[in-house]
């Protein structure tokens, strides 16, 4: 039995939007591991600031035979350089199978893998929001793709119900506890809805349109908090109900993140938001948003409704329970921080947490007001200082801030986080300033401009310090 995939069956259908969501998710995976290749052995090499294989013999030490569970990562088997580089590559192939549509589900399996190997492996420099965001969509979205090996278009199986409402359980969570913590966190700025007056200029890469954002007034600045707001804690709620519902949220979604986007260098955070938020639509509004001609080259095949086996079924199910009812605790977690009862639950997570797929979510709960900015100086002689000039991240006045998304300078956004904080407690910047003094090529390949080309500052009287430049 087929079924045509033109709308007016009756039935609502989501194959076209799982065709562009997979093909979004791959592009999305594809910039993540490319952006990390180029960077990888100056950030966790042999000769990089934090390298992986000092870390690993450090936690083997420290736990022994629960390392695999606890600290799940291929580079367990080979940690050296050239490894990285062939995590990073096998990465790149996945991401592209899974773009043309190949393979799909082993596809994802592998990226999620390989992206988790390269989150532990990481450190410091892999715990960002987007890349447990990452890997919770993926691991989701093997539930959800066709399980062909080369299904082609108009010719996939059925979308599963029960895969399709998890993906929009991960894009409620996310949207709405990132509007909660900023209520429950207790930052007046946010109460006061005077937290975008500091927002454009503190926050880690800005971009140039920015700057702009950044002089708009400061009722337009309230106003937009308020908005902000509604999307992210009033619409997630219409995720779940009827189609014009789901319309509204798609729309408000999409409109909150390419601001964002326009505004701060977010490297694929906001690419993947927008890519759950598309899966909203069903093939009814992609029928009447997308031309006729590609519309009718996903109509002319037939849906394949060859049953969905049994294992698939069952394991779809546990996921299904297991991520409703932690989501759940997680958004009540949300609603009521620091609840010993909901404290002692969590803590009985962490061996989920290993595995950096099932996650809480809420970016900027407590907005800063200043900008501190590290500056790293060296000198040959104690007299004549130069300084270390950053790619991406504010430095030079002259020089305007620029995009880089999807690309994420992961030093660049290190340096903002040490200048919040107590840096001289930040082991990776000690590992930094080691690595800057004897010159390691791999490591200065992450900076814009390297003030001695030649010779590092290795003299007896060669010295690097710290400044710290503050714009508030």
């Amino acid at each position: 039995m087929s079924l045509s995939v033109m709308p007016g069956n009756g039935e609502m259908s989501f194959l076209v939007s799982r065709w562009i969501f997979l093909r979004a998710l791959g592009l999305i995976c594809l910039a993540a591991f490319i952006s990390l290749w180029f960077q990888i052995k100056g950030l966790i090499g042999s000769s990089g600031i934090l390298p992986v294989n000092s870390y690993l013999q450090a936690v083997q030490g420290s736990i022994g035979a629960s390392r695999f569970w606890l600290c799940p990562t291929v580079f367990w088997f080979n940690g050296s350089d050239q490894a990285l580089q062939v995590v990073c590559a096998l990465g790149t192939a996945a991401a592209l199978a899974l773009t043309v549509g190949v393979a799909p589900i082993p596809a994802l399996i592998l990226i999620w893998i390989l992206y988790l190997s390269l989150c532990v492996g990481g450190q410091d420099f892999m715990w960002f929001q987007w890349d447990v965001l990452l890997l919770e969509t993926c691991f989701l979205a093997i539930f959800l793709a066709p399980p062909e090996l080369w299904p082609g278009i108009g010719k996939e199986s059925v979308v599963p119900t029960l895969a399709r409402w998890l993906m929009w359980w991960l894009l409620f969570r996310l949207m709405f506890e990132s509007g909660v913590v900023k209520l429950t966190s207790g930052d007046p700025n946010w109460r006061q809805l005077t937290a975008l007056n500091y927002h454009y200029f503190t926050q880690p890469l800005p971009t140039w349109i920015g700057w702009y954002a950044q002089h708009l007034p400061a009722w337009f600045q309230r106003l937009s908090v308020v908005v902000t707001y509604i999307i992210e804690m009033g619409l997630p709620f219409l995720i779940f109900a009827g189609r014009p519902f789901r319309i509204v949220a798609c729309v408000g979604f999409v409109f909150l993140n390419v601001l964002i986007l326009l505004t701060g260098n977010y490297n694929f955070f906001n690419l993947l938001t927008i890519a759950l938020s598309l899966f909203l639509l069903d093939d009814a509004v992609w029928h009447r948003l997308l031309p006729d001609v590609l519309w009718r080259a996903w109509g002319t095949g037939a849906v394949n409704h060859s049953p969905i086996g049994t294992l698939h079924v069952v394991l779809t199910v546990l996921v299904a329970v297991l991520f409703v009812g932690v989501g759940v605790l997680q958004v009540w977690s949300c609603l009521m921080p620091r609840q010993p009862t909901v404290d002692r639950l969590e803590n009985q997570l962490n061996v989920i947490r290993s595995f950096r797929s099932l996650n809480s979510y809420g970016l900027f709960r407590v907005m800063t007001t200043s900008r501190p900015e590290i500056v790293i100086e060296g000198s040959n002689d104690g007299r004549t200082w130069k300084a270390y000039e950053f790619k991406d991240k504010p430095g030079d006045p002259h020089r305007p801030p620029r995009f880089v998304e999807p690309h994420q300078p992961r030093l660049d956004w290190q340096m903002w986080f040490a200048a919040l904080n107590s840096f001289r407690n930040e082991r990776w910047l000690q590992y930094l300033l080691m690595r800057l003094f004897e010159g390691k090529p791999d490591v200065i390949g992450l900076l814009r401009v390297n003030p001695f080309p030649h010779d590092p500052p290795l003299s007896p009287n060669a010295t690097l310090r710290i400044r710290i430049h503050l714009n508030s």
